[in-house]
């Protein structure tokens, strides 16, 4: 195994464990506290009328984000240059 293989394994753990130290107890004060009610309140009273405005503008985002991933990987195969023959004169 390389060492940026054993470096990052090593920080994902770490990562992980610090956000199940954190989340994990936090969830439970939150949900002993009758903060879910509210938040199931508040989800249930929410209008449900289409998109809106910023459901327009971030399907817009995520169109023009996908569009410019897909335009790098394309720019990027298509400037792959192919290993040179030694005897060929160009």
């Amino acid at each position: 195994m390389s060492s940026v293989s054993k470096v990052w394994s090593r920080i994902a753990a770490v990562v992980t464990g610090a956000v199940l130290t954190l989340v994990v107890p936090a969830h439970a004060w939150a949900a002993s506290n009758g903060l879910d009610t509210v938040v199931v309140e508040a989800a249930r009273s929410r209008r449900r009328g289409g998109f809106g405005v910023f459901g327009l503008f971030g399907a817009l985002c995520c169109l023009f984000v996908v569009a410019a991933i897909v335009l790098t990987f394309v720019l990027v195969s298509r400037n792959r240059k192919k290993p040179r023959d030694p005897r060929d004169p160009r």
